[in-house]
């Protein structure tokens, strides 16, 4: 079996080290000194470099300017950009996006996505629900009201909404459906309160109170919440991989400089054991990633559908991630903890990543349920 990437996958990595190479984590306040958010906005000088290297429209279909690539292009791109902390909102936007094109109408698709690839429109989502422990999609009502859709509810912690211009929140109607609204950030009836997130960037908790929307901007289609909410844990995955990877060659690096008894500690068998540990970690984070990814990508079949791929892909993320940067601070000692030296922020925003994805338990128990109604064999 081949497990190369393909030749326009790498370039879309090259491209992104290249946009990403003068990134770096400490452009904003520390999140450990500040009691509020880090920035107002996200990296506005960045997303423009982002959609100047046609980096924002590589999952688009060249009907509206893109390279027509797809969700392994996007994990391997987002993968870059976790190992700076790269602060856009590009997994919500891309995932949008992709969903757009996939779910909404042409007309729909026409209007916005172009805009997408150049940078002009940034799209969010709201997947957190009320307290994050329901599901999202029960958070918002919708009910119709002629050709308009009448929205009531709440969504809590939405990333970049206040930047956002459009967010994608997803509602039950009376009948268990789910659509997908693609609400403007300013509209009657919505209202944005400031919340905060572990690693000190700005989210919003959304109140909807009878927003109305014209039926073109409601996705009905059967399918669309499920696929977004499936793009963005792969994608949030690949962004716990990526700041993972950061991370251990920062501390293979200071443990090989740093010495004890007239010897770098990266030579003690203790040391080099748990870093070892942590290697197999990311291995196993990356290996479960690709497999959600090319199944997302693919529509491929297989024994279980793809909830499953991305159920294992988001223990190992969640569980993963946290012991890395635990590791990292255990063998950087008090030096991890300076607030000077950047393994502090990794370890902020794998904390708030591990949360995005919740707990391995609450996976492992929805992957037993698939395997209870996908009897293998």
């Amino acid at each position: 079996m081949d497990f190369t990437f393909t030749e326009e996958q790498q370039a879309a990595v090259e491209a992104a080290k290249a946009v990403f190479s003068d990134v770096t984590p400490d452009g904003v306040p520390s999140p450990a000194l500040t009691p509020h958010a880090v920035s107002d906005d996200f990296d506005r000088p960045l997303w423009s470099r982002l959609a100047a290297s046609d980096l924002l429209s590589l999952v688009l279909a060249p009907e509206h300017g893109g390279a027509g690539l797809d969700t392994i292009t996007l994990c391997l791109v987002l993968r870059e950009s976790a190992r700076v902390l790269a602060r856009v909102p590009l997994l919500e936007t891309s995932a949008v996006a992709m969903t757009i094109q996939r779910y909404a109408t042409e007309d729909t698709a026409a209007e916005l996505l172009p805009r997408v690839g150049r940078g002009e429109l940034v799209l969010t989502a709201a997947t957190n629900g009320r307290t994050g422990h329901d599901p999202a999609e029960l958070a918002v009502t919708a009910h119709r009201d002629g050709t308009d859709w009448i929205l009531d509810g709440l969504q809590s912690a939405v990333p970049w909404a206040h930047g956002a211009d459009r967010i994608a929140v997803p509602a039950h109607t009376t009948d268990g459906h789910t659509v997908l609204a693609l609400l403007p950030r300013t509209h009657d009836g919505l209202t944005l309160a400031e919340q905060y997130s572990t690693s000190g960037e700005l989210l919003a908790e959304l109140h909807l109170d009878s927003v109305r929307l014209h039926s073109t901007d409601v996705i009905d289609t059967d399918g669309a919440w499920e696929w977004l909410r499936g793009v963005l844990a792969t994608g949030t995955c690949a962004l716990a991989l990526g700041l993972g990877e950061n991370v251990l060659t920062m501390t293979s690096q200071y443990t090989g400089k740093r010495e004890q008894f007239g010897h770098p500690v990266a030579t003690f068998q203790a040391v080099a054991v748990q870093a070892a540990d942590r290697y197999i970690d990311l291995r196993a984070m990356e290996v479960t990633l690709w497999q959600a990814a090319w199944r997302i990508s693919t529509g491929a079949g297989g024994p279980l559908p793809p909830a499953a791929d991305i159920a294992v892909a988001k223990i190992w993320a969640s569980e993963g991630v946290r012991r890395v940067v635990q590791t990292a601070q255990h063998l950087h000692g008090g030096f991890g903890a300076d607030t000077d030296y950047p393994l502090h922020r990794y370890h902020a925003w794998a904390k708030q990543l591990e949360l995005a994805l919740g707990p391995a338990a609450a996976h492992e128990e929805a992957l037993g349920d698939l395997l209870a109604t996908h009897p293998l064999g």
